[in-house]
């Protein structure tokens, strides 16, 4: 007997199926087809979760003994319970899951960079809920068959999904105010505390919540507690029926029976609700009381901001160690107007939120601190000209709330007109040159970037030439972008108005798109003095 040796032509066979083989397992590696089994990619992510909550076991047994893990490490974690989202799988984890929010996201967005870990943080706190969301994520700019389908045209953006319908995201942009909407939208608008223990805990995670006390969970009131929870989007509710338990969240609770409030983590910490409970009633106190007495405007949390209620804002634009001075006594005037106007701090070094409003006020070289502030009821903004004072601070505030405060309207350093045949108006001057003046006043409204005001701009300085001799007639110039004033109101530039002699609070606006003659028609004819001024020809 003896051993047949394999032939050279089944080594061959051999040697290619081999090889056909581990072709196949490095394309199905590298690159999954839309073939690929359905549920791959959640099957990935619960794999990536069982990772995670074993070494949240092997820490466990490691007692105190364990190293603190780096604030990159727990980021890096908290982005892995973040499913990826791509052309292929958006689709499946949408259909396949009850309740996702998805991030659509840029690369090269700042605003999502900033957002990103906020929202990995906001993951690992529903997971540890026990919360049925699935958190994804899509590189938008990357990934555009998928953002197209999804609606995605700005970034950062986020959509929440339930059963495969997407309706808008409207929560705050911190990891807790996400993780309080989220849970809202997914049927836990409010949390039951039912021991001290329980409390203190949950004055560990949240920093502003409102507590609703009662004798029993049900009746009128308490029903319009719920609703209001059910409604509200961004603060965190909470329910007790334990005295003890409502004392540790709200030490001053004067009703023991039925009583609601509001907690920030501010020296105003506490606020009580002294209305009926009625839905409507409730989130209106809410409004006006669930930001700090002094509120950093940030990008995270400026749609907040400026979706409240309250129409008298007070802006201080400082740097950071400036403010630290000023906090304290800024923070004691604005208790005195708590609820009827908002206190608002930018950095004034933050170009992005600083500028565009300093800019409104023609200080956006500023680097001292500024005090300004807005009524949005009329559109009107002012500002402090005074020393910066808590006195003064606080006049102002209150001559803004009387309605006694001037508005603030930019204006250059008034400039020498002597022997210009073109008068420039500043927004100091408009009064004295233009609504004052005893003669006819044409006026020409440009801006730096009207690209077709220098024709305009032309046509003006032949036409001041052409009436040079006309003594009733005076042409001038002003920059919309640095000056303004009350009765000057443009929509368009550039702009011209004829001022009449003796009708100054009626100006005639002429069209910009006619050309020379037309124009010199057109103010021969307003003015009626076509035949009695010897003029250059056009």
């Amino acid at each position: 007997m003896f051993t047949r040796k394999p032939t050279s032509r089944f080594i061959f066979f051999t040697l290619i199926l081999v090889l056909f083989l581990s072709f196949l397992i490095t394309i199905k590696a590298s690159d999954p087809t839309p073939n690929a089994n359905d549920e791959e990619d959640l099957e990935s992510l619960e794999e990536l979760i069982a990772l995670d909550e074993e070494e949240e076991r092997q820490e466990q047994q490691e007692g105190s003994h364990s190293v603190r893990p780096s604030e990159a490490e727990v980021l890096t974690k908290a982005q892995r319970i973040v499913l990826e989202l791509n052309n292929d799988n958006t689709k499946r984890a949408i259909d396949g899951n009850e309740f996702v929010l998805i991030l659509g996201y840029a690369p090269w967005c700042a605003r999502s960079a900033e957002l990103m870990p906020q929202f990995a943080e906001a993951a690992t706190s529903l997971k540890e809920l026990g919360s049925p969301l699935l958190m994804a994520k899509l590189d938008a700019d990357r990934h555009t068959k998928a953002a197209s389908t999804l609606g995605i045209k700005g970034f950062p953006t986020l959509l929440l999904f339930v059963n495969g319908t997407s309706q808008a995201y409207t929560g705050g942009l911190s990891a807790e105010e996400i993780v309080i909407w989220a849970r809202k939208k997914t049927g836990v608008p409010l949390i039951r505390i039912s021991s001290v223990a329980e409390a203190d805990e949950f004055l560990k995670k949240y920093h502003t919540f409102v507590i609703g006390l009662f004798e029993k969970f049900e009746g009128p009131d308490y029903d319009q507690f719920v609703k209001a929870a059910i409604s509200d989007n961004e603060i965190q509710f909470v329910e007790t029926s334990n005295i003890d338990v409502a004392t540790v969240l709200f030490p001053d609770i004067k009703d023991t029976n039925h009583f609601l409030g509001i907690v920030k983590s501010e020296p105003e910490r506490y606020t009580p609700y002294e209305g009926t409970f009625k839905m409507d009633k409730i989130l209106q106190f809410l409004d006006y009381n669930k930001l700090p007495l002094v509120t950093k405007l940030t990008e995270l949390n400026s749609a907040r901001v400026y979706s409240s209620p309250v129409q008298l804002q007070v802006i201080v634009f400082a740097e950071v160690d400036e403010f630290k001075n000023l906090l304290e006594p800024l923070q004691e005037v604005a208790r005195k107007f708590k609820s009827k106007m908002m206190f608002l701090y930018v950095d004034i070094t933050d170009e992005n939120l600083a500028k565009p409003f300093l800019t409104l006020f023609g200080l956006e070289e500023a680097k001292n601190t500024v005090v300004t502030a807005f009524d949005n009821k009329i559109s009107s903004k002012f500002l402090l000209q005074s020393d910066l004072t808590p006195i003064n601070i606080e006049e102002f505030c209150t001559r803004l709330l009387d309605g006694t405060l001037s508005p603030y309207f930019k204006s250059e350093t008034i400039p020498d007109n002597k022997e210009a045949s073109i008068q420039i108006i500043v927004g100091k001057t408009f009064d004295d040159l233009v609504l004052s003046s005893p003669k006819n006043v044409l006026l020409e409204v440009h801006t730096p970037w009207c690209i077709s005001c220098e024709t305009t701009s032309k046509h003006v300085e032949k036409l001041a030439k052409h009436f040079k001799g006309l003594d009733n007639l005076v042409f001038a110039r002003i920059d919309a972008s640095t000056n303004e004033h009350p009765k000057l109101q443009v929509d368009e530039y550039p702009a011209l108005f004829l001022y009449p002699a003796n009708d100054k609070a009626n100006p005639i606006k002429l069209s910009t798109k006619s050309g020379l003659k037309e124009l010199a028609a057109s103010i021969n004819k307003h003015l009626k003095a076509k035949d009695h001024v010897k003029k250059d020809e056009l």
